[in-house]
């Protein structure tokens, strides 16, 4: 974030604060935002989150993912607890540890745009394409009827209907 900006948030007034607020909330809450981190998260993996408490980052073993949560165990605590998906940092070798480059030698990118959302019209019967199911396990299914908000799907001898926002087409090489 810009320093610049940091540094004048102080004088802002309540209401601007408000309404800054109000639209990182809207921003944080778009769900091709949670779809993208979700995408580079797996359960046992090791990150770092910032902590709300102290706004300092520590590192924490993913153990399970919840709609907009994220499940971890930190040893510093008894037992895991679930944080916001925008608060995990998902390669810890980007932030700086004190032997890494100093804040201002890294190279600030712009990042991607989230990925888009697809809908029933990207979709046809016939059509074989990959999903992740509840157990987070990646099934691959053919398309037996479409719709209006969901595909039902043949994958192994099981039924399923499925979100067309979490339908991927499988692409044969």
């Amino acid at each position: 974030m810009r320093i610049k900006l940091i540094e004048e948030l102080p004088m802002a007034t309540s209401a601007e604060l408000y309404q800054l607020s109000w639209v990182i909330d809207q921003l944080l809450a778009d769900p091709r935002r949670i779809v993208q981190a979700r995408a580079q998260l797996h359960t046992g993996q090791q990150v770092q989150y910032l902590g709300w408490a102290d706004g300092k980052l520590h590192s924490g073993r993913v153990v399970g993912m919840h709609g907009d949560h994220v499940a971890i165990h930190d040893p510093a605590y008894s037992k895991p607890f679930k944080v916001h998906y925008a608060a995990i940092v998902a390669e810890p070798g980007t932030t700086s540890t004190g032997s890494g480059p100093a804040p201002a030698e890294v190279k600030s990118e712009k990042p991607s745009p989230p990925p888009e959302i697809a809908d029933r019209a990207d979709f046809r019967v016939g059509d074989r394409v990959t999903f992740t199911d509840t157990k987070l396990q990646h099934r691959v299914g053919l398309i037996v009827r479409v719709n209006q908000h969901t595909a039902t799907l043949n994958s192994d001898g099981q039924k399923w209907r499925v979100a067309f926002g979490l339908l991927r087409h499988l692409v044969d090489l």
